[in-house]
């Protein structure tokens, strides 16, 4: 290996992945001299594997705070739809003939019926909803209605004929709507049989087809697929391919100047297209630079019987390459910029790989896997996957039994921003670091909770 790529590698993997101001102690090297540095451009779709009903519950319930009630009336289910899809606030008045604006049920009606989701003024929103319109809405919610308008009647009574409906007592948009939504998959075979007729919607089948609806808008989790998929090592490979370095001129401004002038040591950006949305209390994010890695950790997983979704986030680090490092040469894997003093900013494609486990013991796990094999604590160290880094940095944004308390401070300016995690009692001099070059700037502070290692890291210690 050359003296250069060897100063690369220990540069990167201490600077650009913390947010230590200069003053504090650094480490002697983060990662293995063998890493390189490379990014993942994260595909947004879901694995094949159907999703339940108690899972999305379960999102709905951390992300929205609501959970169905046994029986579920029509005002509880556009509430909870309108929350859930964010749909915007009616901003007419609606005149419906059952709903006053002060029934807790106006503001959603009114938002369904002005986006044209809604097709009665009669809402009726006390009464019990039928499966039939439940399924009917959930359709329009996932934003499917012309194509269930290009439906003959006799193709819509043919996909529709597995279910349990009269087809005498039903008018052809409701065949329409009805039949898009068996061949789309809104509506899984396994609940057809809910479908009887005048049959209530359970709480079960409201969460599955809310929980379709956020599917279909892309406002469901995201991620490439599950550690046991047979072609996850195949989505993981495209999706490291594709990755380039984020680049955005209006934030890289504050940022480079704030690394320019010594008020920080580095810097990631990432784009929030690429933010799984999972369930907090079961998710991890780790992070690193080499594709070899990433593949071996979910052949590691896979070896310890843990199974958890999978999303790569596109990361670029960024921080000061000295100019008596040498010349920093041309490569794929990084660019570079010269500043004033003679120095560079390098500019380096990583990547963090998201995980939402089964359960909360696996997340627990997680950290004892990774001691064992993926944390170096010698050189040519046996026995750990490859390109294992001194310090690895794994985290959790709630409480977790062993973790350490950080802080993450960011700046995000449209769908791109910059990050720099710090020890929490040096949170004020990054945001003072930053606001020093742009007073105006919106820096967000956040705690959360790393592992040992990373946080021995940014609190001076080698180990």
């Amino acid at each position: 290996m050359s003296i250069l790529l060897s100063v690369r590698s220990k540069v990167l993997l201490t600077a650009a992945l913390s947010a230590a101001l200069l003053g504090s102690a650094q480490s002697a090297a983060y990662a293995s001299p063998a890493a390189t540095s490379a990014s993942v451009l994260a595909d947004a779709s879901v694995s094949g594997l159907e999703i339940t009903s108690a899972e999305y519950a379960a999102f709905l319930q951390d992300k929205f705070g609501f959970a169905f009630s046994a029986n579920v009336t029509r005002g509880e289910f556009f509430s909870d739809a309108v929350r859930s899809l964010q749909l915007a606030k009616a901003d007419k008045p609606v005149t419906f003939k059952d709903l006053n604006a002060s029934s807790p049920y106006y503001d959603a009606a009114a938002a369904l019926y002005q986006n044209g989701l809604l097709s009665t003024d009669a809402p009726n929103a006390s009464a019990p909803l039928k499966a039939v319109h439940a399924v009917q809405l959930a359709l329009r919610l996932a934003g499917l209605q012309e194509l269930a308008s290009t439906y003959p009647e006799a193709k819509a009574e043919q996909a529709i004929a597995k279910l349990p409906v009269k087809l005498s007592s039903l008018n052809l948009q409701t065949k329409q709507e009805l039949a898009a939504a068996v061949d789309t998959g809104v509506l899984p075979a396994s609940y057809y049989n809910q479908l009887q007729p005048n049959a209530p919607v359970t709480a079960d089948l409201a969460n599955l087809l809310i929980g379709k609806a956020l599917v279909f808008k892309g406002q469901y989790k995201h991620y490439i697929g599950n550690v046991g998929d047979s072609d996850i090592y195949a989505k993981l490979t495209d999706a490291y391919n594709g990755s380039v370095i984020i680049k955005d001129d209006q934030l890289q401004k504050i940022v480079d100047a704030a690394l320019e002038q010594g008020l920080v040591t580095g810097y990631n950006l990432k784009d929030s297209r690429y933010e799984p949305n999972f369930i907090e209390s079961l998710s991890l994010v780790y992070g690193h630079s080499d594709l070899r890695h990433a593949v071996q950790l979910i052949g590691l997983l896979r070896s310890e019987g843990i199974e958890a979704k999978v999303q790569f986030e596109p990361k670029t680090s960024a921080f000061v390459y000295l100019k008596e490092w040498g010349e920093p040469g041309v490569s794929d894997q990084y660019e570079v910029r010269q500043i004033a003093n003679g120095n560079y900013i390098e500019y380096a494609k990583e990547y963090d790989i998201a995980f939402e486990f089964a359960n909360a013991a696996d997340k627990q796990r997680f950290d004892a896997i990774i001691g064992a094999y993926a944390k170096k604590n010698k050189d040519d160290q046996p026995g750990l996957i490859a390109s294992s880094w001194w310090q690895p940095l794994y985290y959790s944004l709630t409480p977790l039994a062993g973790y350490k308390e950080i802080t993450n401070n960011k700046i995000q300016l449209g769908r791109y921003y910059a990050q720099s995690f710090s020890l929490k009692e040096q949170s004020k001099a990054v945001v003072d670091g930053f606001k020093h070059v742009d007073p105006a700037v919106d820096v967000q502070s956040y705690d959360f909770w790393t592992d040992v290692p990373f946080y021995n890291y940014l609190n001076g210690e080698s180990l």
